[in-house]
């Protein structure tokens, strides 16, 4: 009789769920063929770690997985095998120190994604994973996976399968979504994908966007009620682009401002261009006399507001709202923003919607397909920026890696 030991595990998708769970699988002895479209692995994950690779983030446990939101309850179990503080200890074990930031965010040392992968990837072939790069997953056909190589198609036969094969934003680094027209012709239950961490669309005048695009909002704030009636107010910068905007602190909300342009066609905000400020104190000042200076000048020297906030009033404002000290101050303090859509997905840091957990068990398999696991940003939940996308990336790996192990335990004498 074979042991699960004899086995052989295909994992599909190369970022960091995929790489976790062939690790898992690994260092237990099974035999791991990965694969992945791309030339490459972890491009997403390299992509990811440009502006400093923010892995996780060294918050309290309870507020952290706060974080995911409605997901909260299927995320808690997997941050319990494989939390942030677990995250922390193993990439120490591979060489990669870590700091936490002024914001509470966690880092490498060195802010940079490619060493990290460098020495897991050689940790890994060292442990015996076969990586197959340019195999494009096809489905199944009888018991078989198909993929598209360079060879032409071919047919694979694994005993287990963990498919890992990202959300639908960023294409061209391997995350499509191609993957959920195969699983729903196996009975499988996919929630649409969807523009998470995402831009929005604003119907600004051709003057505005020429003139400003590109230019950040600092230090504003948002607050925004959302279908159930619940405030949100944030604070941070904002960038404006030539269609709208985009910026952390709009990533923060976008899953609340997706719905509501779901619910209803549009969303608004209301933007605070002076958040240190007190209203009576800008209304004072916006009252005071400017005699022959510009309304520019005058709000400038008065409250220091200039440039693109300046540029949003009078983009937004009638006219004759800056003759009137009062709608003019309020309009400083709490400017009503329409927000029209989401950025296209392809455009979105990462992606709602996915793999529905009512379809998977407890291990990450799923009930109609047994032996096929999956893992990563193909599941259904999002999560903000801020090391959120990455820890419970690398949990879920960890989890279906597990699960693999344990279902080949079980089932070693049918296969």
């Amino acid at each position: 009789m074979q042991t699960a030991k004899n086995k052989t595990v295909a994992i599909i998708g190369g970022g960091p769920a995929g790489l976790m769970a062939a690790e898992v699988l690994t260092q237990n002895g099974i035999h791991v063929d990965l694969y992945d479209a791309m030339p490459s692995v972890g491009r997403k994950f390299l992509m990811a770690g440009k502006g400093g690779m923010n892995i996780t983030h060294s918050e309290p446990l309870s507020e952290f997985v706060a974080r995911y939101g409605k997901r909260s309850v299927q995320i808690a179990p997997l941050l319990d095998t494989f939390g942030p503080d677990a995250l922390r200890q193993w990439l120490h074990n591979l060489g990669i120190a870590t700091f936490v930031g002024s914001s509470g965010r966690v880092f490498p040392t060195d802010m940079k994604a490619a060493p990290l992968l460098r020495a897991w990837l050689q940790r890994l072939r060292e442990s015996g994973v076969h990586f197959h790069m340019r195999h494009r997953w096809l489905g199944w056909t009888d018991k078989a996976l198909r993929f598209n190589s360079t060879q032409g198609e071919i047919a694979v036969h694994a005993d287990a399968v963990v498919l890992a094969l990202g959300g639908g934003s960023w294409a061209r680094l391997g995350s499509n979504g191609a993957w959920v027209s195969l699983l729903v012709e196996r009975g499988i239950t996919i929630a649409p994908l969807k523009p998470a961490n995402c831009g929005f669309d604003v119907n600004w005048s051709p003057y505005f966007s020429e003139k400003f695009a590109g230019q950040p909002l600092k230090s504003v704030t948002i607050s925004f009620t959302d279908i159930s009636g619940q405030l949100h107010v944030k604070q941070g910068d904002l960038m404006v682009t030539a269609s709208g905007l985009e910026g952390g602190l709009i990533y923060a909300l976008s899953g609340f401002l997706r719905e509501q342009i779901d619910a209803s066609g549009s969303a608004f905000i209301n933007l605070d261009l002076l958040p240190g400020k007190a209203l009576s104190r800008v209304l004072a000042e916006v009252d005071h006399p400017r005699g022959s200076r510009s309304m520019s000048s005058h709000l400038q020297s008065r409250v220091n507001l200039k440039g693109v906030k300046v540029g949003l009033l009078r983009e937004l404002l009638p006219k004759s709202d800056f003759d009137q000290p009062e709608k003019l101050a309020a309009a400083i303090k709490s400017l009503p923003l329409k927000l029209l859509a989401t950025r296209p997905l392809d455009e979105a840091i990462s992606s709602a919607g996915g793999v529905a957990f009512d379809a998977l068990n407890d291990d990450l398999m799923l009930d109609p397909l047994p032996g096929v696991f999956c893992a990563g940003e193909m599941l259904d939940w999002e999560a903000p920026t801020g090391g959120y996308l990455l820890t419970a990336c690398f949990a879920s790996g960890r989890v279906a890696g597990q699960g693999v192990l344990d279902w080949l335990k079980k089932n070693q004498e049918k296969l």
